[in-house]
């Protein structure tokens, strides 16, 4: 996300003339403005392959059932025990 992020500020920044990124020309600096959306797209790419992305997913459904579960129990009055006084 963060490669996409950079990618469209230095878009702007070129197209608004700002800093020296507004000062290159497509003819000279093309790679150099298309280097974060092709890192962004490794990135995906390494992420889906490594599993990483169905892991997170898996973590995510798995805190979810347990707060579930932890909800469920507490509205049937058997969570933990409170203190008396």
């Amino acid at each position: 996300m963060w490669f996409i992020v950079i990618g469209v500020v230095m878009l702007l920044m070129n197209f608004a003339g700002i800093g020296p990124i507004g000062e290159w020309t497509w003819a000279d600096r093309w790679w150099a403005m298309l280097l974060p959306f092709v890192l962004a797209a490794a990135w995906w790419a390494w992420a889906d392959a490594s599993g990483m992305t169905q892991r997170k997913a898996m973590d995510k459904d798995d805190a979810k059932r347990v707060a579930r579960r932890q909800k469920s129990m507490e509205s049937l009055g058997l969570g933990p025990k409170k203190k008396k006084r």
